[in-house]
């Protein structure tokens, strides 16, 4: 593996860099995302109990907004709701705000690798065939090994950058419909809250929408 990636030449390290920030994004955005995290099961209809049973105290906000980043959404919704249907929806769309930018750490990072990646590969290959070039042009083309070796390292880069790029883009995708189904799923418990603080829902003995994962 070591002679692989040596033959590769000094491009093979910004790769090799490159596959290691992606597959750290990655993994921490597994983890992070998972929707038993973000959007907690029956977190509305706890918020609903709370209200029907006279309960909602500053402790059981806090309590609230440390759960969850839908807890988050919920409590900064909650704080304001003696202030009117539209302080409250601005307060709740002032936290999503946070709470999304919050979900979409990294993703930036994650597509750059994606698009950087072949290009270094690109790169790699060019200096390659410029090597094989310049010994065809001072030894003539009687030195096979030494032309293998040029395309070899040419061929290298060029699939160790799409070897990182393909799987950073597929997880790129995927972690933005993943941002986008949560964001729904949020955007949806939060008006259910609004309509049942301001009088316009009597029941709200449902259980918070969940995501499958």
């Amino acid at each position: 593996m070591f002679e692989l990636v040596k033959s590769g030449g000094w491009l093979m390290l910004p790769i090799l860099l490159s596959s290691v920030i992606a597959m750290a994004i990655i993994f921490e955005r597994l983890w992070t995302l998972r929707p038993s995290r973000i959007t907690p099961k029956n977190t509305l209809s706890t918020v609903w109990k709370w209200i029907k049973n006279n309960n909602l105290s500053s402790k059981k906000l806090e309590q609230l907004k440390e759960g969850s980043p839908l807890g988050e959404i919920l409590a900064a919704g909650l704080s304001n709701a003696g202030s009117g249907r539209e302080i409250m929806k601005e307060s709740i769309e002032e936290q999503a705000g946070k709470v999304v930018h919050d979900l979409e750490k990294y993703l930036n990072t994650l597509g750059t690798v994606a698009a950087i990646a072949p290009l270094l590969g690109l790169l790699g290959t060019v200096i390659g065939m410029i090597d094989v070039f310049t010994v065809i042009m001072l030894e003539g083309t009687g030195n096979a090994g030494v032309l293998a070796g040029g395309i070899s390292k040419a061929l290298i880069t060029t699939a160790a950058g799409l070897t990182v790029a393909i799987p950073a883009l597929i997880f790129h995708r995927y972690f933005t419909r993943r941002i986008d189904e949560l964001v729904v799923s949020m955007e949806q418990d939060a008006i259910k809250l609004v309509e049942v603080m301001q009088g316009d829902r009597k029941d709200a003995g449902y259980k918070s929408h969940e995501v499958r994962k």
